[in-house]
């Protein structure tokens, strides 16, 4: 890992967080930051090459010091998966996870042949939970909490060329699923983030999406911006028009959008620092629940 102390304008010199021996691996990394703690969670698919060959495990490390030092890893692959789900390929989607209003945390877990799943945790990642109800079409997957409580779920399909959209509004035990074809994309893991909530204090509701808006190959980095929790998506801005494949986004201390993609065929990770104002060409300026 590396870390920033000052929103994404230099960057520490990488830094372990887990090593294994030869024969073992930590893969797919995705994170979650629990608020109301301060904790931050990385989890990570392990295997065994030399005893359980592309059989996968779940692990998580933990933070207490915004990523100074990690805790040693949990094998959380009991309480997220199913034990007749040994021998399938799955992983937790890469990237990041979230926490709900109420301070639930949700993360998506991917079964190539059983389907993607919802899982949590309700006591900040003392335990977690896993809901049992499959969502097809759906490989890796993001999940934002909607204004009026709804999950809502955006996900990499293949060979569909657009994104599928499922929203849940009884915490994950049914759940709607339609396409999206205004989100065109390439088959790749996408991000949606939530940037503000007025029942936060904000002037308005805003969602983000950033994705490789194209259909037949991994290019033209996109971000949106939809004011209507979802229903409709601006044009977008190009971040960068040729090879960009998997990128995550967070809400930086000063309020600006950082993203974080690989670029031109995995040749480097770059970071970027967007504006509200850029992104939405001067019709959007955010104001905050201290400037009102």
């Amino acid at each position: 890992m590396r870390r920033s102390a000052d929103n994404g304008a230099s960057w520490s010199t990488i830094e372990t967080v887990v090593d294994y021996s030869d024969g073992k691996s930590a893969s797919n990394p995705s994170m979650i930051v629990d608020t109301t703690t301060g904790t931050i969670f990385i989890f990570f698919n392990y295997m065994d090459l030399d005893k359980e060959k592309e059989v996968c495990y779940f692990k998580v490390v933990k933070s207490l010091d915004n990523g100074k030092t990690w805790s040693t890893p949990t094998d959380i692959t009991s309480q997220v998966s199913k034990p007749e789900w040994h021998q399938d390929f799955k992983f937790i989607t890469a990237g990041r996870g979230i926490q709900n209003a109420n301070g639930t945390l949700l993360h998506t877990i991917v079964n190539l042949d059983k389907g993607l799943h919802v899982f949590g945790s309700y006591d900040h990642g003392d335990s977690w939970y896993f809901i049992d109800t499959p969502i097809v079409l759906a490989d890796e997957s993001k999940v934002v909490e909607l204004a009026d409580g709804t999950w809502m779920i955006n996900s990499r399909v293949n060979e569909l060329g657009a994104r599928y959209v499922h929203t849940s509004a009884d915490k994950g035990r049914t759940w709607e699923s339609s396409p999206e074809t205004l989100l065109v994309d390439a088959g790749c893991n996408a991000s949606i983030i939530r940037y503000t909530s007025v029942q936060n204090g904000d002037d308005k509701n805003r969602l983000l999406f950033s994705n490789a808006n194209s259909k037949n190959n991994r290019s033209n980095l996109t971000v949106r911006i939809s004011y209507d929790e979802g229903e409709a998506w601006s044009g977008g801005k190009t971040i960068y028009s040729q090879g960009a494949a998997y990128s995550s986004m967070t809400i930086l201390s000063n309020g600006a959008i950082g993203l974080f993609f690989e670029k031109d065929d995995y040749q480097e990770n770059v970071f970027v620092e967007l504006i509200l104002d850029w992104l939405s060409d001067g019709a959007d300026k955010y104001i905050s629940a201290e400037q009102k």
